[in-house]
């Protein structure tokens, strides 16, 4: 797979602290990037300088193989926590001054965009008197009018009811695979994370995790599988130590796996009246590394 976005040992220094310190940042083509930190990790000094806003005082930086912040800022789209919009002008009117801003592109590419975000029903509607949710489909809509190869999301569905965050993320779904759109993303929302096919954890400037979601929740978490039944014979059964523990009555298991909680499931069938099992999750990959919940 093409790598389209590459950086190396990035690193920004301020007053003599490193905020970012000589990170490697490796994107392919096509794929969902998911970058992740606590709050003062360094999280948004690095898109900064991914998005040539901020001068690395060192590495480099390589867009589809460019180098020059010129270059960068024709194969990148932003969408900002804050809107860069006119509340006055319509949906339109706002598309069509920032379309003039690009050489080159056809007038049709407004009606594109409004297509591609399902706007059409309020683009005559001034800007300021739409729902967040409509605001955050504009803003996107005005990030892809130069078709770019990288979008960046920086907490894109903050704030969002479930039913607005589900048609952003089909609308962003459908243009990764139709457009091989690449989508670099920071969020809160660490079940978005999951649907990424690489994720970077920062914090104090540092890389301190990457890989695949489930490859993160592997190495970082346990499944937890809790029963309730005849515990004391399970508990003397079983004798795991660490990964045995009571609390409120439940006896709890840390299983490396689905299929161990299967097997110990059909093992003491007969002594179990209830049972839950829930997987390792993002938010406890974040919370192992980090020692704290995002915010």
């Amino acid at each position: 797979m093409a790598t389209i976005l590459n950086a190396t040992r990035l690193t920004k220094i301020y007053d003599k602290k490193k905020a970012v310190d000589n990170i490697d940042i490796n994107v392919n083509a096509g794929s969902l990037v998911a970058f992740l930190g606590p709050n003062g990790a360094g999280k948004s000094t690095t898109i900064k300088m991914l998005t040539t806003i901020l001068r690395p005082s060192g590495g480099k930086i390589l867009v589809d193989g460019e180098e020059s912040p010129e270059a960068i800022r024709k194969n990148i789209g932003i969408v900002f926590q804050e809107s860069i919009l006119d509340k006055e002008l319509t949906v339109r009117e706002n598309l069509l001054f920032r379309s003039n801003l690009y050489q080159r592109l056809p007038k049709k590419r407004v009606d594109e965009v409004i297509e591609i975000v399902q706007a059409e029903e309020f683009q005559n509607q001034a800007y300021g008197s739409l729902s967040g949710g409509q605001k955050r489909r504009v803003d996107i809509a005005r990030a892809l009018l130069n078709r770019p190869k990288i979008l960046f999301l920086d907490e894109p569905t903050t704030g969002l009811d479930i039913q607005t965050r589900n048609l952003i993320w089909g609308t962003l779904s459908a243009m990764q695979k139709n457009e091989n759109l690449t989508i670099f993303l920071t969020t809160h929302y660490l079940e978005e994370a999951d649907q990424a096919d690489d994720v970077y954890i920062i914090d104090h400037g540092h890389l301190i995790a990457h890989g695949t979601s489930s490859q993160l929740k592997q190495k970082y978490t346990k499944n937890v599988l809790t029963i309730e039944g005849d515990n004391d014979f399970i508990e003397k059964d079983l004798s795991w130590g660490n990964k045995l523990r009571e609390s409120q009555g439940s006896l709890i298991i840390d299983t490396d796996s689905s299929q161990e909680a299967i097997s110990l499931l059909s093992k003491y069938a007969k002594q179990i009246d209830h049972f839950e099992f829930r997987q390792g999750t993002m938010d406890d990959v974040f919370i192992s590394l980090t020692g704290k919940e995002i915010r």
